[in-house]
């Protein structure tokens, strides 16, 4: 589905945005199980963004978790006074999860110097017994080593995803493959904490040749209205 629809679906169908989860690969790069949907609130007049304006911003979430050198970290704390999108998934995943985290890593090289020093990018494991620090670490700086990666306890790490709405279910394994279904937004947190647009992330393309979802241009619009709400 296409942005545009993605979002006209946001606003005229009941106000809902839905995202679906990735999986594990099945070994030929397949995808090999489907999420459950979310549904995140957003109605209201057209919005300058080219994600999805929240009408009801989301509070950023108290979550104790540890970072890659094994260092506890406070996101709410760590985070605070500069844009912060984050997005919650796993380094074996196939498709959506290096795909959005190589938009994303795009988009910051199309910003400004200064206005890229304002965005922090945090990414949780939904997978953490495989996800060591070092592993998670490794994958990340293939994409930008500026990015945070975080992992925990996956209760901890569910509850803090269900608090911005996004679902993550525990691996699983069935016939030799492991499947870690989990929600593909991205939220972004404006500086005052507080989550203000959702972006549907997801891979492949559109009938007519067009990317599908969210894509690295989108990013790149939106970051700097986030930076500087009060610019015209």
């Amino acid at each position: 589905m296409r942005k545009a629809l993605v979002r006209t679906a946001a606003l005229a169908v009941a106000g809902l945005l839905f995202a679906a989860g990735c999986s594990s690969s099945d070994g030929n790069g397949t995808p090999s199980g489907n999420g459950a949907p979310v549904k995140i609130t957003s109605s209201g007049p057209p919005s300058k963004f080219r994600g999805t304006e929240l009408d009801r911003p989301m509070e950023k979430p108290d979550l104790a978790l540890t970072d890659t050198s094994g260092q506890a970290y406070d996101f709410k704390a760590r985070t605070a006074g500069k844009v912060t999108l984050l997005y919650f998934g796993y380094t074996h995943c196939p498709d959506v999860c290096p795909t959005t985290m190589a938009d994303v890593a795009r988009a910051l090289t199309k910003l400004k110097a200064e206005d890229r020093a304002n965005v922090n990018v945090v990414f949780v494991t939904t997978d953490p017994e495989r996800d060591t620090g070092p592993e998670l670490r490794q994958w990340l700086d293939a994409f930008d080593p500026s990015f945070t990666g975080l992992t925990g306890s996956f209760e901890t790490i569910r509850a803090a995803a269900k608090s911005v709405g996004v679902p993550i279910e525990p691996p699983v394994v069935k016939d030799g493959k492991v499947t870690s279904t989990h929600g593909t937004q991205v939220v972004a947190f404006s500086p005052d904490n507080r989550a203000r647009v959702v972006y549907l992330a997801s891979v492949g393309m559109n009938p007519d040749g067009s990317a599908a979802g969210i894509t690295a241009d989108d990013f790149a619009h939106d970051l700097p209205l986030l930076i500087h709400p009060d610019a015209s």
